[in-house]
């Protein structure tokens, strides 16, 4: 694919991000907005998201021959400024009663009403989206400039109105944030209903308006891709179904390849945690890989079938036994397609290795795609809610050409110690080097607080570098929020690695010291709690910006 020849390409700096992405670190945010528009008109070969964000775009590949030719295309990007087209004004009506707003008036040297009063007088910019559905980054005049939480909040509440560095902005939905919360709103910033999702979108202007009570809206239609509440909708309950679920499990959602390409809309990938064993169970099922499955969390599992289907399960090694109506029991194996028949009950144990496994049904599980995917997305809510008891499960019916595969060799149990390989960057300058150097020798534990958005680990906490923390004050580094990657490896101002996931935010203001490779994922998403993993660093040919080795013919 040709590209135009650029108006102006002042010097660009490229950071690798894992083996499938580059980030480009630009001088303003003037320019960060024309690279993004630019590259939204001429999209790179391979290009799958392009991620707008403070002072850098996030460009990701579809493969890692792909990331590799980024460097040589992003020479001829056109940085012109563009601009902005919808400068409308947004309106936010406004409590200001936020669990921070003493902590911030101490950080800016304001009284509590003076912080009220700088929020709520000044037009603040969206400037980009990201972090999730409906999240814009609000650029103010800078007097309510404030670092994050040095712990993030494991989840904050819907319509959160917060601060950090020079941002504001206001939580869509329930989720986890590092974000010093004022205050709160009733307005809904996503709803697949409207016309243009997004309440606020790039270049509208937003005021904030205090006020002493919010109007809560009546519950309105429900949002393209959520599930019904058999409660709330009796004909939802009358549809017919293949199988109605008796017991959920400790988590269990429907999830395929995911949606990629609405980065720049806040929304992540998702799709199943380890595609290999989605792929594998499709394939002994019958199914293209695209066909939604559920994918399960830790077994407990139980599904009454409503007639004959043809399952497999992958992934975790898991016990499967299958109870007639008549209550004959059988045990079937992983890996291999197996019948069930009309009112007998499908039950998966506890496994004995690995956490998530994977069913897939001959035809795939039906239910309605939001942005082109059946799978649902636990931080922003897109898609299926999680499975519940009584949930009603419709199957697509096969194609006619599909042939249910025969039985494949199991993986491997994981060993003791998981190695994941990673390629550094695009901030390990921000890690102390004697820190850095312990990083690849360190044995983590994976905590129980880990699920679907990223791994938490537990072990040596990392340090900072003495030249990253001068350059954001004494209190806490801060990084101004940038894309983000499955794979990638944040560390919060504790110095505690947090390994992303497919749930992941669609960008974040902690610094990634590398992002493991795409290959090595799914080894990741079958770690449960307790598990015990160390990263190694990938050889110099898995980075992108490294030029590989040239051959010559002797």
């Amino acid at each position: 694919m040709s590209h135009p020849t650029p108006h102006s390409a002042p010097p660009l700096v490229l950071r690798p991000v894992g083996d499938r992405g580059v980030l480009v670190q630009l001088g303003s945010l003037e320019q960060v907005l024309s690279l993004h528009d630019w590259l939204q008109r001429h999209p790179l070969p391979g290009q799958v998201d392009a991620v707008a964000a403070a002072e850098t775009v996030l460009i990701t590949a579809d493969s890692a021959a792909a990331a590799r030719g980024f460097a040589a295309a992003l020479r001829a990007a056109d940085l012109t400024p563009v601009t902005a087209t919808d400068d409308a004004l947004v309106t936010i009506d406004t409590v200001y009663d936020g669990e921070d707003l003493d902590a911030v008036a101490r950080l800016t040297g304001l009284s509590r009403d003076a912080v009220i009063t700088a929020h709520s007088d000044q037009i603040w910019t969206a400037a980009f989206g990201g972090f999730a559905p409906g999240f814009a980054y609000l650029v103010g005049d800078g007097r309510l400039a404030v670092p994050r939480r040095e712990t993030p909040r494991p989840a904050v509440p819907a319509g959160s109105v917060a601060l950090a560095d020079r941002y504001s902005a206001v939580y869509p939905r329930v989720s986890p944030g590092g974000w010093q919360l004022i205050g709160r709103t009733t307005a809904t910033l996503w709803d697949l209903q409207r016309a243009a999702p997004a309440l606020i979108r790039p270049g509208n202007r937003v005021q904030f308006r205090a006020v002493r009570e919010l109007v809560l809206a009546g519950p309105g239609p429900r949002p393209a891709g959520q599930a019904a509440d058999p409660a709330a909708d009796p004909a939802a309950e009358a549809e017919a179904s293949a199988f109605i679920v008796r017991q959920p499990g400790a988590q269990t959602t429907v999830q395929d390849l995911g949606r990629p390409g609405f980065a720049d809309l806040g929304v992540t990938r998702s799709g199943a945690l380890d595609r290999g064993a989605l792929r594998r169970a499709n394939r002994l099922a019958g199914n293209p890989a695209t066909a939604a499955v559920l994918e399960n969390a830790l077994g407990g599992l139980v599904l009454e079938a409503r007639y004959d289907q043809v399952l497999a399960v992958s992934g975790a090694a898991v016990p499967i036994d299958v109870t007639s109506g008549a209550g004959t029991l059988r045990t079937v194996p992983v890996d291999a397609p197996f019948v069930v028949h009309a009112g007998d009950r499908v039950a998966l144990g506890t496994p004995s290795s690995g956490m998530r496994c994977y069913v897939a049904v001959r035809g795939g599980f039906d239910v309605p795609a939001v942005l082109g995917s059946r799978s649902t997305d636990t931080l922003s809510g897109l898609g299926p809610a999680p499975l519940s008891v009584g949930t009603e499960l419709r199957v697509l019916v096969a194609a006619a050409s599909s042939v249910v595969g025969d039985a494949e060799p199991s993986p491997a149990a994981p060993p003791a110690v998981t190695e994941l390989r990673f390629v550094p960057g695009p901030r390990a300058d921000w890690i102390a080097a004697d820190s850095l150097a312990e990083f690849s020798r360190t044995v983590y534990t994976v905590s129980a607080r880990s699920n679907r958005i990223g791994l938490r680990l537990d072990g040596a906490a990392l340090v900072r570098s003495a030249a990253a923390t001068a350059a954001s004050g004494p209190a806490a580094a801060e990084l101004p929020s940038e894309g983000t990657v499955n794979g990638a490896i944040q560390i919060p101002a504790s110095g505690l690695p947090v390994l992303f996931l497919a749930d992941h935010p669609v960008t974040g203001g902690y610094p990634v010291l590398g992002v493991v490779l795409h290959a090595d994922l799914d080894r990741a998403a079958q770690l449960p709690a307790g598990s015990r993993l160390r990263f190694v660093p990938a050889a110099d040919a898995a980075n992108p910006l490294t030029s590989p080795p040239s051959t010559t013919k002797g």
